[in-house]
């Protein structure tokens, strides 16, 4: 079977918040031959009006009793809710690509980047997790030195996008912006967490908290990094550590990764030449010329871009690296629908 031959009954859970509707424009944009779409959401969307490929869809409420006429679902409706629907799916016959942690470190759920790991989809039973936004772009640059050099550990600080953290945590840049030019303050609404009662500005500051604080002093987003990516990339024993910081930028992911190599590095052009070959990265690197990614450049882009490339000053095998990608594309919903491809290409479905 190829993309080609066979259309596809698709589902969007989610399909009205900010990473469901990215979902809606990368499937218009993709390989993918869709028969029939549902919009799913919660029950305070129903009936809400969105388009694809030029035609209206109307939203329906996510009940298990649709997925029976569906193929394929993509999921972006938080861990609770696919906790609760991505196994009804699986059971009725669907497969599921999840953009929720719900499944992630599930042993029989692969967890898939698909210029990293692609053969782990072979595997599914019904759920396939999307890794997290800041994991996915660090794995695509990541792999091309694991495979030549080896990994032995791997330091990133995270700049991270406000839309990651949905679109209360975009009203609130947007609402302090605008204050700001009144020359007036508002009272911080969402940011760092939702759901816990301490909250702060974003304009005009950092918070170097992403979800909930564990106990071993990390956050659960910096747990979720570290996990993810010895996941991933097969490496359980690599040594991962993880700080992850909320920035006033709408869109686009940003990392600072220093990486300790397996072996010395005696040729920095051949660590140019192997970030150049890696599919799904871009390597956008001149000092000469100021030439280095930004959140600005990679927006709406569904590739990795990668930059600042540099041999440690005291280290034989440290690199450093500079990463960035669009958070809700090939963070999120870009990532998905090129799971989907994959699936189709490889005759899974």
């Amino acid at each position: 079977m190829t993309v080609q031959e066979t259309s596809y009954r698709i589902a969007i859970v989610g399909a009205t918040g900010v990473v469901g509707q990215e979902m809606i424009r990368q499937l218009e944009k993709s390989r993918v031959p869709v028969a029939s779409l549902k919009l799913l959401a919660s029950e305070r969307s129903r009936g809400k009006m969105l388009h694809f490929r030029g035609e209206p869809y109307t939203v329906e409420v996510a009940d298990p009793s649709v997925f029976s006429s569906v193929d394929v679902v993509l999921m972006s409706a938080g861990s609770s809710t696919a906790r609760a629907l991505a196994p009804e799916a699986a059971r009725r016959g669907a497969i599921v690509i999840d953009n929720s942690s719900a499944f992630r470190m599930e042993e029989d759920v692969p967890l898939v980047v698909p210029e990293v790991n692609p053969e782990a989809l072979a595997t599914h039973r019904g759920i396939i997790a999307n890794p997290n936004c800041s994991t996915i772009q660090m794995v695509v640059a990541l792999k091309p030195l694991a495979l030549r050099y080896g990994l032995k550990r791997v330091v990133v600080s995270t700049y991270q996008a406000v839309s990651g953290a949905g679109a209360g945590a975009v009203h609130q840049l947007q609402s302090e912006l605008e204050a700001a030019q009144r020359g007036e303050t508002v009272e911080p609404s969402y940011l760092p967490v939702a759901s816990l009662n301490v909250k702060y500005p974003i304009v005009d500051n950092v918070l170097p908290q992403i979800d909930r604080f564990e106990t071993n002093g990390f956050t659960f987003e910096e747990m979720k990094m570290i996990r993810e990516t010895q996941k991933i990339l097969d490496a359980p024993e690599l040594e991962i550590a993880a700080t992850c910081v909320r920035v006033p930028v709408t869109v686009g992911h940003s990392e600072s990764v220093y990486v300790e190599l397996g072996r010395e590095l005696d040729d920095m052009d051949e660590v140019m030449e192997t970030l150049r070959a890696q599919e799904g990265l871009v390597l956008w690197d001149d000092p000469s010329v100021q030439k280095f990614p930004t959140p600005h450049l990679v927006r709406g882009e569904n590739e990795v871009y990668v930059g600042r490339v540099r041999r440690d000053l005291y280290r034989a095998n440290g690199l450093h690296l500079w990463i960035v990608a669009d958070n809700l594309v090939k963070g999120a919903a870009g990532n998905a629908v090129q799971i989907l491809e994959k699936l189709i290409d490889n005759d899974l479905l």
